[in-house]
């Protein structure tokens, strides 16, 4: 994990996995944030985070005699389905609009017996935008989840508008989830930042 400035071409945070093994399973779709109206893509962003939860049950044991197996299923694939709409929705959300660059998302799992599922997201920013995000990493870093989940909730109340951080510290206090952050500078000269969130989750 670093900090400091985005001057150079890449900064990584958090629980970051750049490589994943050759021979995993993963998905990822591309999402043109501009293409369609916003209530559309809020209903488009759940249908693909549901079909992504789908996706995933394919790759865990399942014992139809056993209940267990079953809750087990039913659990992973409520908070595959969560994070995923939570990632997506953010990524589409501050996307900059004057980007090109398509929206990248989707599922990597790692293991067998005991499945880790990857779910990332990849947007494009400018600098101030990424700046704020930084200032938020390092928030999460120096805090208490629970304590900072609380002080979000009441400045969200206090100013009657979404605060951002509520997703992803849910992540973290419902589903023990692990996040890092990738700030890549584009190479084309521009103040454009390619940033990719992951979160990894025991499925």
């Amino acid at each position: 994990m670093t900090f400091g400035s985005l001057q150079t071409m890449i900064q990584v945070f958090g629980e970051f996995i750049d490589q994943f093994p050759p021979e995993h399973d993963s998905l990822e779709l591309t999402f043109t944030p501009s293409s369609r109206p916003i209530k559309q893509r809020w209903r488009n962003n759940r249908v693909s985070a549901h079909f992504v939860a789908d996706y995933l049950s394919s790759f865990l044991p399942v014992d139809e005699q056993d209940a267990s197996s079953k809750k087990r299923i039913k659990q992973s694939k409520g908070a595959v389905s969560y994070i995923a709409n939570e990632l997506l929705e953010n990524a589409i959300k501050f996307t900059d609009d004057n980007c090109n660059h398509k929206v990248r998302f989707g599922i990597h799992f790692i293991g067998e017996s005991d499945v880790t599922a990857v779910i990332f997201a990849t947007n494009y920013v400018q600098q101030p935008a990424a700046n704020k995000l930084q200032e938020f990493i390092a928030e999460l870093f120096n805090s208490d989840s629970d304590e900072l989940y609380l002080q979000q909730l009441e400045k969200n109340a206090e100013s009657e508008s979404e605060t951002s951080g509520l997703g992803l510290l849910t992540m973290i206090n419902d589903y023990s989830a692990k996040i890092g952050w990738k700030f890549e500078r584009m190479s084309d000269g521009s103040n454009m930042l390619a940033i990719t969130t992951i979160v990894q989750i025991s499925v």
